[in-house]
């Protein structure tokens, strides 16, 4: 693993400030998982979606989640497999599980846009995590009609077994328990997101956190976030980071790692993959 010298020393600035924080707060967006194998298109998606592929002319996952299907069994064949591979299915490189060997003797929390719910499979506490987009693997009521999310693991695993002709049986279509209305998943695409008691207590947890270390040695680790959504988890970071001296800025996202000149003296960028610095900083672990 080589490195110009200017990114060894950052390495070193950011080993140091990760067993010097009294807290390490981890924001993570799409880059994240993608640098864990969870891409969208090309070899895994022909792996998965070859056959919704050639029969509806899309080519990524993320296109094959928007496509108007004639007909609900065709709607859920694709997501049933879609939620399985990306929610059910672990990631090819072990880069969450690596993270956590970073931080699991550390006072941390974990704030992410993404709904992969890669975090909890790689051992991060669930009372550590807010997922404040959704989770692949709730469902609401597309209404919505009430403020409840279902697990939909089983019904899930029996979409993709059951489904041929990329069709499922009529009879697992899912419907409100409530008001008959069609099932979605609990994803924030519009404002029929449902936050359910759940998401409110991750939240809390959240913001007692950063209330608690708000004045402490605190190290806001920003992977992988985009500007898609930078309100959610890289706004709010910069801004804590300016408002307390004692804190650091680190940013590790392929071609779009930055600060504002503001935070420059408290800030680590690095514009390489995630999974290349993550195991750098393991290397120098004893």
């Amino acid at each position: 693993m080589k490195f110009t010298q200017d990114c060894s020393v950052q390495i070193g600035r950011l080993n140091e400030t990760l067993d010097n924080a009294d807290a390490v707060i981890i924001g993570a967006g799409a880059g994240l998982s993608t640098s864990a194998g969870f891409v969208y298109s090309g070899e895994r998606f022909n792996k998965y979606f070859s056959d919704f592929g050639q029969k509806y002319g899309f080519h990524d996952m993320y296109s094959g989640g928007f496509y108007p299907y004639p007909t609900p069994e065709e709607h859920w064949a694709y997501w049933s497999r879609y939620i399985f591979v990306n929610r059910y299915m672990g990631p090819p490189k072990p880069v969450y599980q690596n993270l956590f060997e970073l931080v699991k003797g550390k006072n941390y929390f974990v704030i992410t846009t993404n709904v992969d719910h890669c975090f909890q499979k790689a051992g991060f506490d669930k009372a550590r995590l807010f997922y404040t987009q959704g989770d692949f693997g709730l469902f609401q009521c597309s209404e919505p009609c009430h403020n409840k999310t279902y697990d939909n693991e089983e019904l899930v695993r029996r979409m993709v077994m059951e489904q041929k002709d990329m069709k499922i049986p009529t009879a697992l279509i899912p419907y409100c328990p409530v008001c008959g209305k069609p099932m979605t998943m609990n994803l924030r695409t519009d404002d029929k997101f449902v936050q359910d008691d759940g998401w409110y207590a991750a939240c809390g947890r959240y913001e007692k956190f950063l209330f608690g270390y708000k004045d402490s040695k605190i190290l806001f680790l920003e992977l992988g976030i985009g500007m898609n959504t930078p309100a959610i988890i890289k706004y709010p970071f910069i801004k804590l980071t300016a408002q307390n001296k004692k804190a650091t800025y680190a940013c590790i996202n392929y071609g779009e790692a930055f600060c504002p000149e503001q935070i420059e003296k408290q800030a680590i960028c690095f514009n390489e993959d995630i999974d290349k610095i993550i195991n750098a900083l393991l290397n120098i672990k004893p």
